[in-house]
């Protein structure tokens, strides 16, 4: 209880902190989007507590609203990710045979692919050129969101099936069924509330993996693109004075540190939880 206490303490201070994000914005009185180069890379100070940017910019109010994309990204991603998956496992347990065959094939195929290659090829895609606008945040995270959506199943369903396979052949299952339970009723009250505890623990690892690869693909310079912070693009932002102003690329690197970390020890609390 205690990991999964703190791990929800994390990410609910790194959530509130983003929600808050505008609030605070206007009761310091700074706009966390507008530059100024007479402030680069200013030191921590009474009116800039974590510092600024290579533009001057308030790196704390940046760092606020760099957790409104990346933890939206990342729960989004994984949220469904993990319903697309539990569907699909759950289906495939449920029907066996060929529709069982077909999608685990499927996800065979999936894990079989060099995922983060595939992953930078998507994300260099022009949208313009499926018919979306180039630049604007919301589509930029739908965009990641959709990627990261696209392998992130896989491995949940994988899961799902497995556990879903071994309740339909537990004795209550069969004899809800003896007493002429109908289909939808089985699987939503006797088999579905058995997924829950390791599909928890998977989208808690799957929150994780996608706050990553959002930010490897924004330090690649194909995720969020600026002017809108994410943890990533300031990451890469920031590395071209590295040596010279290292808390510029600290302070990210520390949020994405926690948020993982929350996520990890979510994951494991849940684990614990549920032997």
């Amino acid at each position: 209880m205690t990991r999964l206490r703190t791990g929800l303490a994390l990410l609910m201070l790194l959530a509130l902190g983003g929600i808050a994000a505008p609030w605070i914005a206007g009761w310091l009185g700074k706009d966390p989007f507008a530059p100024d180069l007479f402030l680069r890379y200013a030191p921590l100070s009474a009116e800039h507590p974590l510092g600024a940017d290579e533009l001057g910019r308030d790196l704390l109010l940046r760092l606020l609203y760099g957790a409104r994309v990346s933890l939206g990204v990342g729960l989004a991603a994984a949220l469904a990710a993990s319903m697309l998956g539990t569907a699909l496992g759950l289906l495939a347990a449920w029907r066996g045979g060929v529709v069982d065959a077909v999608l685990m094939r499927w996800a065979d195929g999936m894990l079989a692919l060099p995922a983060l290659p595939i992953l930078v090829l998507l994300a260099a895609m022009d949208p313009a050129r499926l018919g979306l606008p180039r630049g604007e945040a919301s589509t930029d995270m739908l965009r990641i969101i959709a990627i990261l959506v696209l392998f992130g199943w896989v491995g949940v369903a994988r899961l799902a099936r497995g556990v879903a396979i071994s309740l339909l052949s537990s004795d209550y299952v069969r004899a809800a069924r003896a007493l002429g339970v109908t289909e939808a009723r089985l699987l939503w009250r006797h088999v579905l509330p058995g997924l829950a505890a390791p599909v928890a623990v998977a989208s808690a690892l799957s929150v994780a993996g996608a706050i990553l690869a959002e930010s490897v693909l924004s330090f690649l310079g194909l995720g969020i693109q600026p002017p809108t912070p994410s943890w990533g693009n300031m990451l890469a932002n920031a590395q071209e004075a590295v040596f010279a102003a290292p808390l510029a690329a600290l302070w990210p690197g520390i949020a994405i540190l926690l948020a993982v970390t929350g996520c990890a020890l979510v994951a494991d609390g849940v684990a614990r939880r549920g032997r």
